[in-house]
């Protein structure tokens, strides 16, 4: 039997809406990522950056329990999100993707009307208010309504990359998450739309907390208030590399003050 997570506690007792304790994800016998710890605040924008193979996609998968759709692969540690341990066995992964929402690196609406993408999901979370004012309130959100209003019947697949992208952010801002997640938001996109999706990121942090990841460092510095680095150590007897989490701290700082050499180095293009 699964149960709901409890809502959520008051910012005033709990600055941090998801804490990572000794989390050790891995795919089958291989661990992508080690012992990470990492207290995720409420209300900001915090970057995961780092080169690639280093375990930042995986550890984000790993906050609303999407990686539970990989066969082989299993978390170790604790992923707390207000006061609950989001793996223990007798929570809903279904109620945790739905507070915890998701944007993924490419845009992928609904093969459904521009209504639907944001009529669905909230349908079937037991939304019941008045539809029409959720979808256009939703639209607006993602600062994509101006856009659409006269074309909410046709296909979201008819308007632009970022413009899919926008639409894929108001159909998770429709079924109300507390967390979105983002994974390299704006790698698929033109320079334009990707403006446009940091201008709303911005926007969006004054109701959610935004977890991104990104390999566009500039990005991590206009839009984010802490960044973690992440990094990649070769294993013991050449079976690859596993991740682990750096440095974490204030975005100003990690740019322009880290503690790490590794930090150091890679935010100044002399990693290797």
């Amino acid at each position: 039997m699964t149960v709901s997570l409890q809502r959520p506690m008051s910012k005033a007792t709990d600055q941090n809406c998801l804490t990572l304790e000794k989390v050790t994800i891995s795919y089958g016998s291989f661990e992508a990522v080690r012992d990470v710890y990492l207290d995720i605040p409420r209300g900001k924008v915090t970057a995961f950056i780092g080169p690639s193979g280093c375990g930042k996609s995986t550890v984000l998968r790993g906050l609303n329990r999407m990686n539970d759709l990989i066969e082989g692969c299993s978390l170790k540690g604790r992923v707390v999100f207000d006061g609950q341990d989001i793996y223990a066995p007798e929570v809903d992964p279904v109620e945790v993707r739905r507070r915890i929402g998701m944007v993924f690196q490419q845009p992928n609406p609904f093969p459904k009307s521009i209504y639907e993408n944001i009529a669905f999901g909230a349908r079937i979370n037991g939304f019941t208010g008045d539809m029409d004012e959720l979808v256009e309130s939703s639209l607006r959100k993602a600062f994509i309504w101006d856009e659409t209003k006269d074309k909410l019947k046709q296909s979201g697949n008819s308007l632009s990359g970022g413009q899919q992208q926008r639409l894929c952010i108001a159909r998770a801002i429709a079924i109300e998450p507390e967390v979105i997640l983002m994974d390299e938001p704006c790698s698929a996109l033109d320079p334009i739309s990707t403006l446009k999706i940091e201008e709303l990121m911005h926007e969006l942090k004054k109701t959610f907390s935004i977890v991104i990841v990104t390999h566009n460092m500039q990005q991590a510095v206009r839009v984010s208030d802490q960044t973690a680095f992440f990094n990649a150590e070769a294993v013991e007897g050449g079976s690859g590399k596993v991740g682990y989490l750096v440095e974490f701290n204030d975005t100003e700082k990690i740019f322009n003050a880290p503690v790490q050499q590794a930090t150091q180095d890679y935010v100044t293009g002399r990693f290797g």
